[in-house]
């Protein structure tokens, strides 16, 4: 028998005026690490790296669902509302999770939409973290596919999501972990999927903000997988040249959802990334 080391508790904050109760999960002690998951998925795609000894040694692993996500149950009245994710919201959502842990600025680590709003973050609000970790992160890729598909009535919206992701994920991934990836994106609420890549597919108002990122304050990794079709290595490198002092690291194996896809392969990306990020400074006493 095995019990893990991961704890999941719920933390209650004020997002868009109104209360919301965000699950979220910890392992280990240390640096704080705030780590985003993609669209469509929930905190699971962590849970390799959040068992991982070596890493939880000295880093404080976190991760939340966002609202409408795994255990984060959407706002009341949501059942006449249409889910759109939008860059101030998802903005509001993260510094308020960051706000109600007390968390000092942490290290943000996001993957696809969360590795986006990392960069989004670097730029407006970099004096709440110690350093960024973006995950398959690029400035803006429109859709070239049809998001209405993961929300009709005549198609399953999970597995619509589960068919785009299959092609994202590297043919290098052990074959469990791809369908425990895929298994998340099945399980999607209704317009999730969706209303998270209306999100991704549809905001480029990080474009112009990449010049201003100052990485002498807050350093700035990114990460990407040679088998995304969604953030390619050209993408995240065109994103890297944009950010004046911006270092970039090209997985040759991996895809889209590295941590959850092929843990194994992932790790030392992953730990190279945080070789990168500071240390917090002792406080005087």
């Amino acid at each position: 028998m095995t019990i893990e080391p991961i704890t999941g508790r719920y933390v209650t904050v004020t997002i868009d005026g109104a209360p919301r109760r965000i699950y979220f999960e910890e392992a280990g002690q240390g640096r704080p690490v705030l780590c985003l998951h993609t669209a469509g998925a929930d905190t699971r795609q962590w849970r390799h790296l959040m068992n991982d000894a070596g890493i939880t040694a000295s880093n404080r692993l976190i991760a939340f669902d966002m609202p409408w996500h795994g255990k984060s149950l959407p706002p009341e009245g949501f059942e006449t509302q249409e889910y759109l994710l939008t860059t101030e919201a998802y903005i509001e959502t993260v510094l308020a999770v960051i706000d109600g842990l007390g968390l000092d600025r942490p290290v943000l680590a996001g993957c696809s939409m969360g590795g986006r709003i990392a960069l989004q973050l670097a730029a407006l609000h970099a004096d709440k973290f110690s350093g960024f970790i973006a995950i398959e992160a690029s400035d803006f890729q429109p859709a070239w596919y049809d998001i209405d598909w993961f929300h009709r009535p005549d198609a399953h919206g999970g597995e619509m999501g589960a068919a785009l992701v299959s092609a994202n994920i590297s043919p290098y991934a052990p074959k469990t972990e791809r369908w425990n990836t895929l298994w998340m994106f099945m399980q999607s609420g209704p317009g999730v999927f969706r209303g998270d890549l209306s999100f991704y597919t549809r905001d480029d108002s990080l474009i112009p903000r990449l010049p201003t990122i100052d990485t002498r304050r807050t350093p700035v990794h990114i990460i990407v997988g040679a088998y995304d079709l969604t953030c390619t290595p050209e993408d995240a490198a065109r994103t890297a040249k944009a950010i004046p002092g911006a270092t970039l690291a090209v997985m040759g194996e991996l895809g889209h959802f590295p941590m959850s896809e092929h843990p194994e392969g992932f790790r030392p990306f992953f730990v190279e990334a945080l070789e990168k990020m500071p240390r917090p400074t002792a406080k005087a006493a």
